[in-house]
């Protein structure tokens, strides 16, 4: 049984496999100005509240990684994907902030 009621995986899981060119939409659920400030190269912000409303903008077959700063809000975003239909989505344990320690690219804040 596990733990959580949705798919996550680790700074490291994820550094791995961008680094062997697995290609996962980058999802970043956290607002602007913390985009601004650190994100991974390649990830497209989608604020959390917007999220409902913008769906349609995202394909329920790909493999999708949601990022925010420390796992929380990607957390309640991912659980959300999946009950919207969204079958490959993996929450980053411990956001942006624990992925910091595995790529120096993205700075912490």
């Amino acid at each position: 049984m596990r733990e959580f009621d949705y798919k996550s995986l680790t700074p490291r899981e994820l550094a791995e496999g961008l680094g062997r060119g697995e290609e996962p939409i980058l999802l970043d659920v956290r607002e602007p100005w913390e985009y601004e400030l650190a994100r991974i190269q390649g990830s497209r912000l989608v604020p959390l509240a917007d999220l409902p409303d913008r769906l349609h903008e995202l394909d329920p077959e790909a493999e999708a990684v949601v990022i925010c700063h420390h796992g929380l809000r990607s957390a309640h975003a991912t659980r959300f994907l999946d009950r919207s239909g969204f079958r490959n989505v993996y929450n980053l344990e411990g956001g942006l902030d624990a992925y910091s320690a595995v790529d120096d690219s993205v700075p912490r804040y």
